[in-house]
């Protein structure tokens, strides 16, 4: 069985910081590689599922078969770690970011489906508090809040009276089978202003 707590304690240990979704996706493979030498590790790899659905990372092992989706959602942080210097832009947009990430978990719903023998994991890691934050009640996203404790199922929409402009291209509402719990887990903290960093781990 796969472990991604343990996995992410030995990344962390790594890389506690990424330039990008696409670094932290790269580490990440990186690092599965490094611990379980014959996978096969395959980034963007499809699925058909009456549309091709392109899935983040698919890891192959002799015992084991994951399918897993990562989101890498920054706040405003320039610093200087190890020799190596990061300047990570405000993606803000959290009400999108969290849409995005619940459909993740929709989509890795349906591969294992397909793919019963599976397992998938969902990860956000962000050093943006209102990811982990209780939100206000009755904002436009509020479906789709990720705070402490939150049991996450069923099908989620936004408010009614979410604009056009927030809900352009992510307007069809997430639908989920399953039901998950959110419990944010500490990836790491650089000692200086915005450097927490917390990650959001749902097993599928």
């Amino acid at each position: 069985m796969f472990d991604i707590d343990h996995f992410m304690v030995g990344l962390a240990s790594q890389r506690a910081i990424f330039h990008s979704e696409a670094d932290f996706q790269h580490a990440f493979a990186w690092q599965f590689h490094e611990v379980f030498p014959e996978a096969r590790v395959r980034l963007e790899y499809p699925f058909y599922a009456g549309k091709w659905i392109y899935i983040d990372l698919w890891l192959d092992t002799p015992s084991q078969k994951l399918a897993i989706e990562l989101k890498y959602k920054s706040r405003t942080l320039e610093t200087l770690h190890g020799d190596e210097h990061f300047r990570l832009k405000d993606h803000s947009a959290q009400d999108g970011g969290r849409y995005d990430f619940l459909k993740d978990v929709m989509r890795l719903e349906q591969i294992k489906r397909m793919k019963p023998h599976a397992e998938g994991y969902a990860v956000l890691l962000t050093n943006e508090p209102l990811y982990w934050k209780s939100g206000q009640s009755g904002t436009n996203d509020e479906a789709f809040h990720l705070q402490e404790g939150r049991q996450l199922t069923g099908e989620l929409s936004w408010n009614l009276k979410a604009s056009k402009g927030t809900t352009k291209g992510r307007l069809d509402p997430i639908l989920l089978r399953g039901s998950y719990t959110v419990t944010w887990k500490a990836f790491s903290n650089l000692q200086t202003q915005n450097s927490e960093f917390r990650y959001l781990a749902l097993k599928i």
